[in-house]
């Protein structure tokens, strides 16, 4: 039998800005985009990527939740403050200086309740980032200083990516408080 998008849903953990933080990572975009060209990622869409599962069974989605809800850890304040640029895929994005302690372990945390409960999911090393542009072009040359967003992260999400005739829509679909 095949399977159709009803059968399966494409998810992703991510960290998910509030309307000020989401406000001040779009203001990075004009600046950007007028060094880089590209094409902006849609304010809506502005998000940290923490672990990318693909599609998975709609009757698996309880069970990942329960995943996400046995993942301990503390809030914590992220601190985007450089823009960087990868040339592999053409990609403009906001970063960390500096990756605090809570979030490398609130990555680790999830990875390993998501192996606990045999999800396959794409494993990389984690870089925290928050893609601004898309199709961009640039140098190996550092990108200017950009204001700095702090971002204060109280939980995390389970996001589904649903494809629409414009593209492509978020919807949060769980919410993890962290301790």
């Amino acid at each position: 039998m095949e399977k159709t998008s009803r059968d399966s849903a494409r998810v992703f953990f991510a960290l998910w800005p509030n309307n000020a933080e989401r406000a001040a990572l779009a203001a990075w975009q004009g600046p950007l985009m007028q060094l880089c060209g590209g094409r902006p990622t849609p304010a809506d869409k502005l998000h940290n990527t923490l672990v990318f599962l693909g599609d998975i069974e709609i009757e698996r989605l309880e069970t990942l939740k329960l995943a996400g809800q046995e993942v301990g850890g503390t809030g914590f304040q992220l601190e985007l403050d450089v823009a960087r640029y990868w040339g592999h895929n053409h990609i403009v994005y906001a970063a960390p200086d500096f990756v605090p302690a809570p979030l490398n372990q609130l990555v680790l945390a999830l990875e390993q309740s998501l192996h606990h409960h045999h999800f396959d999911f794409d494993q990389r090393s984690y870089k925290p980032h928050v893609t601004l542009l898309r199709h961009a072009h640039w140098t190996d040359s550092p990108l200017p200083e950009m204001k700095p967003v702090i971002w204060q992260i109280p939980d995390f999400a389970l996001v589904q990516s649903v494809s629409v005739a414009a593209g492509v829509r978020y919807e949060v679909l769980c919410r993890f408080l962290l301790g």
